[in-house]
């Protein structure tokens, strides 16, 4: 019996059984084939996704990733190349032998209990230096003794961790009875890999909490690459206030609703998912749902909105800094990454309780000085996140990790001597 949960994963049986003396499977290449995997600088690069099935939040920093090592090879579980951006298929990507199951590109979550087994049979023994880009499965592939893993970690898999019974929660009977069943196991296994790890990198010190919560691991924090100059500044007063995401439970849309409802103050939602009906059903006239909406949209909307309203708890919060990069404040709940990215009330404000009254009261206060605040200068700071910043600040990690990689290897073998 398989889980079948959302594109942002799902439990997978551990198994305890798949270990590092197995012998590695071939993985399936889907680029034009090479002889060896590429060098720089004498080292072999690989670059590991627990899957390649759109371009979100992940796989951005799997783009920069690749500008920064252009030569080095991809490896995920499964991938859809019509999906992917020219920068990841211009590169070799490596799938498991999940990739050759039909359906798995469109219902790789169904495939998750077999997961473990796949990223582990992913031959990577060719490689020196090994970048895993970890929310799903990514860390637990086993590298050679003397290759250098750093893992970039957007989060420790919520699904079994901090989130488990709100996603149990939304299965059925028997995904719960398998929920319940898989989850200590994959636990297990998700700690023992992250002793795989050379050293963890955090995309915000909301997740380096729980990175040592879950893994017991020190982390360094470097904040994801944010596109800000796809993003034009707005100009004059706004227009509406704006909520923008998937319509899901977590993300507490409804609180942004029943704000201005009760207040009646113009709201545009732009987004879906399993709770638009409820919240549609709550709004009251001042509130317009767009639905999903290409970038462009969502582009003019975040330059002509008043302030972006984020009722919700995110690792990181790309959007906040798109508002940003936009001239727009954001007025947020003060809890996970947007508190590292909306740090000053020239460029917004926080609600300390994730409740309708608390996010009403900051609005007053925001149209209390809205009027002091300046586009231009909350666009210059949105920049401090761009993917200029990421690649220069991830380049210094890396490069300085290496370094200290090739000393100390050097070190142990002249005291072999």
């Amino acid at each position: 019996m398989t889980l079948d949960l959302t594109a942002d994963g799902a439990p997978a049986q551990d198994l305890a059984g798949a270990s590092s003396a197995r012998q590695p499977a071939p993985s399936h290449s889907m680029a034009p084939s090479s002889t060896a995997p590429r060098r720089r600088g004498g080292r072999r690069v690989a670059i590991v996704h627990y899957w390649l099935v759109a371009m979100r939040g992940g796989e951005k920093v799997v783009e920069e990733l690749c500008r920064m090592y252009p030569e080095a090879d991809i490896f995920t579980l499964v991938c859809d190349r019509d999906k992917l951006s020219d920068t990841l298929k211009r590169h070799e990507i490596r799938t498991s032998f999940l990739q050759r199951i039909p359906g798995a590109r469109k219902h790789y979550t169904k495939f998750l209990p077999l997961m473990p087994f796949a990223l582990e049979h992913l031959d990577l023994q060719d490689y020196d230096l090994v970048i895993s880009s970890e929310s799903g499965p990514a860390k637990g592939i086993i590298t050679r003794p003397d290759a250098l893993h750093i893992c970039y970690c957007h989060s420790p898999m919520r699904y079994i961790w901090d989130q488990f019974h709100l996603y149990r929660q939304e299965l059925g009977f028997a995904g719960r009875m398998m929920m319940t069943l898989a989850g200590p196991p994959l636990r297990a296994w998700d700690v023992t890999t992250s002793a795989r790890v050379d050293a963890f990198v955090a995309n915000s010190a909301h997740v380096g909490r729980r990175i040592r919560r879950f893994y017991n691991r020190d982390s360094s924090v470097i904040h994801p690459p944010v596109a800000v100059d796809d993003f034009v500044q707005g100009s004059g007063p706004g227009e509406f206030y704006l909520y923008a995401g998937q319509l899901t439970a977590y993300k507490r849309a409804d609180i942004a609703v029943k704000a201005c409802s009760e207040s009646r103050r113009p709201l545009v939602v732009i987004g879906e998912g399993e709770q638009t009906e409820r919240l549609k059903a709550m709004a009251g006239p001042t509130v317009t749902f767009l639905g999903r909406q290409p970038f462009d949209v969502l582009k003019d909307h975040l330059s002509r909105c008043k302030a972006l309203l984020f009722p919700g708890v995110e690792d990181f919060g790309i959007l906040p800094v798109e508002a940003m990069a936009s001239g727009r404040p954001v007025i947020a709940y003060a809890e996970g990454g947007v508190c590292e990215t909306v740090t000053s009330p020239d460029v917004g404000l926080w609600f300390q309780e994730q409740t309708t009254e608390s996010l009403l009261g900051a609005l007053s206060d925001f149209e209390s000085i809205e009027h002091r605040m300046d586009p231009a200068t909350i666009r210059r700071h949105a920049q401090s996140f761009s993917t200029d910043v990421f690649r220069r600040t991830m380049g210094d990690f890396i490069e300085t990790r290496w370094a200290r990689h090739v000393a100390g290897s050097s070190a142990g073998h002249g005291a072999g001597a």
